[in-house]
């Protein structure tokens, strides 16, 4: 997919630049093992030096989203020369001095908490960093995107955002309803992000957020990760320039350092294309999860370098989109 030839100056800001993904699907329904080692593998190939690894989605249970987590960590643990499993944001720039990936985890959904808030230490503890509410319908924490209704956060879902602000796990509000959504901004006592979240004003999906949502969520000191998602992005479009209207649009409305990126590049489109026909309740069909599914792909990312700074954005401010953005988020969640 990439087309875009880089100018010596892009190459060059995107070498030095952090380069932060944080939201790689990397579970079961987006691909096997094998294949997201392949697709890190083209991360690092385009200049990644941080991405955060989906191991849960709603409704996965405490015991499989625990058993994932002990086989990724087995995983990296065993290639040292490649990978560093994180645990504080100084460690993203050590990995980054030493040439090496850094990663770290995080839940699509709250269903791995199973209604016990004293699990948040424990997921902490074992590289979780960051959760969202809920995906993409009702759980005992929130509405989801797609739910009939709007609820709010419910009660427990007070208790787990306190929960995660005590512990330094990121709130995540991706895939979460409005109302909730607007609910965790009202409760948070830390900045709350959208991983990987584009504008409803550029693209009316039901995925994508409002302006409301966004300005509300740089209010708390959060970020916006642009998803790579063709059906988020436009028509099933996923050419760089397209996802840059989305990008800018951010920019213009809450400022370039609530901006970042979270592409949710999946490894295995097609069988998350099955998985999704047969979850009409989850991906309603008028919502364009009848497409067969395109995502931006990791050798474009140096290309939004090129794209940023083709339409005048300072070297400065394109840094904290690649990546500086996330970075001072984590410095002041993560403990």
């Amino acid at each position: 997919m990439s087309t875009i030839t880089l100018s010596e100056r892009a190459a060059a800001l995107h070498s030095e630049s952090l380069v932060w993904d944080n939201l790689f699907p990397a579970g079961p329904q987006c691909g096997s093992h094998e294949a997201h080692v392949r697709t890190l593998r083209r991360m690092v190939d385009a200049g990644y030096d941080f991405v955060s690894l989906t191991l849960s989605v709603d409704p996965e249970t405490m015991p499989q989203t625990i058993t994932r987590i002990a086989h990724d960590r087995h995983y990296f643990q065993q290639h040292p020369d490649l990978y560093l499993l994180v645990d504080t944001a100084d460690d993203v720039l050590r990995a980054k001095r030493e040439g090496k990936l850094a990663v770290s985890f995080n839940f699509q959904g709250t269903s791995a908490f199973e209604r016990d808030v004293n699990l948040v230490e424990v997921f902490y503890r074992l590289g979780v960093r960051q959760a969202l509410m809920a995906y993409n319908q009702r759980n005992a924490v929130a509405d989801g995107c797609h739910e009939r209704t709007d609820g709010g956060l419910s009660r427990f879902g007070i208790e787990l955002v306190q929960a995660m602000n005590r512990v330094g796990m990121m709130v995540d509000c991706t895939h979460t309803g409005y109302r909730s959504s607007m609910d965790v901004f009202e409760v948070a006592q830390a900045p709350v992000v959208f991983s990987h979240s584009n504008a409803r004003a550029v693209w009316n999906h039901e995925r994508n957020i409002r302006d409301e949502q966004a300005q509300a969520c740089a209010r708390t000191g959060g970020v916006i990760g642009v998803v790579g998602a063709g059906i988020f992005i436009g028509d099933n479009d996923i050419r760089t320039e397209s996802l840059f209207r989305h990008v800018d649009h951010f920019v213009n409305l809450i400022g370039p350092q609530h901006v970042g990126l979270g592409l949710d590049c999946v490894s295995d489109p097609d069988l998350l294309h099955g998985l999704v026909q047969a979850r009409p309740g989850v991906f309603p069909a008028n919502q364009q999860y009848g497409h067969w599914p395109k995502f931006v792909e990791p050798e474009q990312v140096p290309e939004l370098t090129e794209v940023m700074l083709r339409h005048g954005y300072s070297d400065d401010v394109v840094r904290g989109i690649l990546g500086g953005n996330w970075l001072r988020v984590a410095s002041t969640v993560w403990r």
